[in-house]
């Protein structure tokens, strides 16, 4: 690990697997001092590119004691990256009520919580930049899909009030929304079940291969990656990005200007509902 004072040092939430990882082993590589985390640690004794640290986004102490050993070790935090989530798919009708709050406990209030640790330290050290790691599917309500982008879209529309309300005191905080990316997501996803003789069996079933066709066929984690490095870069970064797909970034622009019923339709298509 890269010991330089002059290093920024970065916390990523979720950087055992998967996007965390990419982006915490392309910022080492860019010599940035990077601890990701995970609930369980000791499980990945092999992990290499960077130091791992536990951390659980559910639990407020776990979140403190990492914040501290970073501050202890270097003093300062520099950059973090909340990008700790969960997949959830299923008829909202059909969901368990306690899925739908564990799902909004990693995916919304895991952020707050890390968020809420780390300022006080970039309050006093006068700089910092939080990047809320969202969705593109939080810009747009999606069948058999729709608390996962609620939970997003509530972290969108956070980051907007929080930012402003950060600005007096030098510390900068932006979203990036990926699309479809090729990692292990599906595999950690509750799947509500499709029930046989559910009136959502077949639609929903249908729709769930889809999701997963999508994520097989997704962009590289890479290009997310360098996405979050040019944002740390930047001086001024934007209040949102989206990375993926031009398809999926477009879809955005459509919604914004395309009659609610007649955006409807096009997804209903897609999802052949």
């Amino acid at each position: 690990m890269n010991t330089d004072q002059n290093s920024k040092v970065v916390l990523i939430t979720g950087g055992s697997s998967g996007l965390g990882k990419s982006i915490g082993t392309y910022l080492t590589e860019k010599d940035y001092i990077v601890y990701g985390t995970s609930r369980n640690p000791s499980k990945f004794k092999e992990f290499k590119p960077f130091e791992l640290l536990q951390l659980d986004v559910a639990d407020k102490q776990s979140i403190q004691s990492a914040v501290e050993t970073i501050h202890n070790k270097h003093g300062r935090l520099d950059v973090l990256i909340n990008n700790a989530g969960a997949g959830i798919t299923g008829p909202i009708e059909e969901i368990p009520e306690e899925e739908i709050i564990k799902n909004f406990t990693t995916n919304y209030f895991g952020a707050i919580q890390v968020t809420k640790a780390v300022l006080p330290g970039m309050r006093e050290q006068n700089s910092g930049l939080v990047i809320n790691v969202t969705s593109i599917a939080g810009y747009m309500g999606l069948p058999f899909r729709g608390i996962y982008s609620a939970s997003k879209a509530a972290l969108e529309s956070t980051t907007e009030a929080w930012r402003m309300e950060l600005k007096d005191f030098n510390i900068k905080m932006t979203s990036v929304a990926p699309g479809a990316f090729a990692t292990n997501i599906a595999a950690g996803r509750f799947h509500a079940p499709v029930i046989e003789g559910s009136p959502y069996e077949e639609k929903y079933g249908m729709t769930l291969e889809s999701i997963n066709e999508d994520v097989d066929s997704g962009k590289d984690p890479l290009d997310l990656a360098k996405k979050i490095h040019n944002v740390i870069q930047t001086p001024n970064p934007k209040v949102h990005y989206r990375v993926g797909a031009f398809m999926q970034k477009f879809s955005v622009v459509l919604k914004r200007f395309l009659p609610g019923k007649v955006y409807e339709k096009i997804l209903m298509n897609h999802y052949k509902l």
